[in-house]
């Protein structure tokens, strides 16, 4: 199984300079926990989560005008042909719960989550991706974290 046949295609994504209130928004209106970072051509160039806005954002008291860019996030990103067990892959060894997808220009496509494995790939798949993401690590994880 490939990455596309499970990803969420064309998700909600904010350009750098867009406030953290329009990302927090952009969340809770795709009911969602990470939005892309795109520049004015498509190309990513991070993310923006639900974490990085608390901890970046809301407990260093800047305000909710503050630009995405002060706040997110460098991801790893995986592409829409690669399988899913590379996907797996690569968010065990980062303890990532989403990746974000590009084509071959690294423009933004899809993004693929924990739950799209859990309700599409096999359940061996899930289980060691969540045992493996939520591993306690010694020094914070760099991508999604304070």
């Amino acid at each position: 199984m490939k990455v596309e046949d499970i990803m969420t295609k064309d998700p909600a994504c904010c350009a750098p300079s867009d406030s953290v209130k329009t990302a927090s928004q952009l969340m809770i209106d795709n009911d969602c926990g990470e939005i892309p970072v795109i520049d004015e051509s498509g190309v990513l160039v991070g993310v923006v989560t639900d974490r990085d806005i608390a901890c970046r954002c809301v407990a260093e008291r800047k305000s909710s005008d503050t630009a995405v860019e002060a706040v997110m996030s460098q991801q790893l990103v995986t592409k829409p042909q690669e399988s899913v067990e590379d996907c797996c892959a690569k968010m065990e060894d980062g303890q990532l719960r989403r990746l974000p997808v590009v084509d071959e220009q690294g423009k933004c496509c899809g993004i693929v989550s924990q739950a799209d494995i859990a309700m599409e790939g096999s359940k061996k798949e899930a289980g060691v991706l969540l045992r493996e993401i939520s591993e306690p690590i010694e020094e914070p994880a760099k991508a999604g974290c304070c």
